[in-house]
């Protein structure tokens, strides 16, 4: 009789990602954590995978079990980076798995390529940024470019969000990559009364928030919802806040949990982007799996919004942006867009057939 097999071992590393798994502790998640709480949760339904995930200590106990997934408590965010970096190190131990996945480029990245490569263990890396791609985070950090350059061809396989990165990848630090799109569990779509044109974000200098404000100044005749998270150590987030106010027509919430987000969506008339570099924004596949399509000041992934007609684009030129939100809104033509924004993201971004892909990146690694 054949030996049965042992489920693969897969262990994912996103310290800030427990407020998806438990949304009582509030704190910023980014798109990296949505990705892998995902993708983690979704092996995890399947017997032929054991799952683990290292994240922060956020006051819960050492190891606990949420959607079959085993969390395991690692760093104090708020603690030196190097009784940090001892923490994760002894969690990758503690989970003691075949596979470590990890997304976003940091320490943490350079941490457990070298724990893979210490212990004889395989390091999967996914992209979150077009910056860690088109060589721009080489440029702007000598030392931690070069330990994420060695990090990555180390790795057993790198992951990307579009084709576009897939290319420049290869051009800026000579690793080949595998294009595989972001994921989401696809709600139920009812047709609603669509109120307010959104935005939906972290206060990250990147994401540019202050021209959304600017934009619903532009058009007072519309509501405008602007969901908007503190960044990680910004200063002028309370300044933000009060360029908000003078928007009479402007709503700024500062938190809302993951899993309360869709209803914003689905309410909204439009998303609008205004960030000036992505990977593939997470709440792009929010707006798509909602019915909301989408407007870009310049973020635009191997120009989806314009082959799929799910949004518009205006090349990072304001004024166009204005433009095309007045000429979407004109007629209701938003709710033919959101209806093919919606057939896209049942097409590409279903977390149902997405995590098919990772399988067989899986197994394959694992000798099955």
């Amino acid at each position: 009789m054949a030996a049965e097999r042992l489920p693969i071992k897969i262990c994912f590393i996103a310290p800030k990602a427990y407020p998806l798994f438990n949304p009582r502790a509030n704190d910023v998640v980014g798109g990296a954590e949505v990705d892998l709480y995902f993708l983690a949760t979704e092996l995890a339904k399947d017997d032929n995978f054991n799952i683990s995930f290292i994240t922060a200590d956020y006051g819960q106990a050492k190891i606990e079990t949420v959607e079959n997934v085993k969390i395991i408590k690692s760093l104090d965010l708020k603690k030196n980076p190097l009784n940090g970096a001892l923490r994760v190190w002894r969690a990758m131990r503690t989970a003691d798995a075949q596979i470590y996945f990890q997304e976003a480029v940091s320490g943490g990245t350079f941490l457990v390529a070298l724990f893979c490569k210490l212990h004889k263990r395989m390091f999967i890396y996914r992209t979150a940024s077009q910056h860690e791609c088109d060589g721009t985070y080489l440029k702007q950090h000598y030392l931690a470019g070069k330990a994420f350059s060695w990090s990555l061809r180390n790795a057993a396989e790198t992951v990307v969000q579009n084709e576009t990165d897939k290319t420049k990848f290869k051009q800026t630090i000579g690793v080949c990559s595998r294009v595989i799109p972001n994921a989401h569990r696809l709600p139920l779509v009812f047709e609603t009364h669509r109120d307010t044109i959104l935005w939906v974000g972290r206060s990250a200098q990147v994401k540019r928030p202050g021209l959304f404000i600017d934009l619903a100044q532009r058009i007072p005749s519309e509501h405008f919802t602007m969901i908007c998270q503190r960044a990680t150590d910004d200063r002028q987030y309370d300044t933000l806040k009060k360029q908000a106010a003078t928007a009479q027509n402007l709503q700024f919430v500062e938190r809302v949990p993951f899993n309360e987000i869709d209803k914003y969506f689905q309410k909204a008339k439009v998303l609008v982007n205004t960030s000036d570099s992505e990977g593939f924004p997470n709440v792009f596949i929010q707006a798509c799996q909602c019915g909301t399509p989408i407007l870009s000041l310049k973020v635009n992934p191997d120009n989806f919004l314009d082959r799929f007609n799910c949004g518009i684009c205006a090349d990072d030129r304001f004024d166009h942006l204005v433009r095309s939100l007045e000429s979407i809104l004109a007629g209701e033509k938003y709710l033919e867009a959101g209806r093919k924004a919606r057939k896209y993201a049942e097409e590409r971004h279903d977390l149902r057939k997405v995590v098919e892909q990772y399988k067989s990146i899986l197994e394959r690694l694992a000798g099955r």
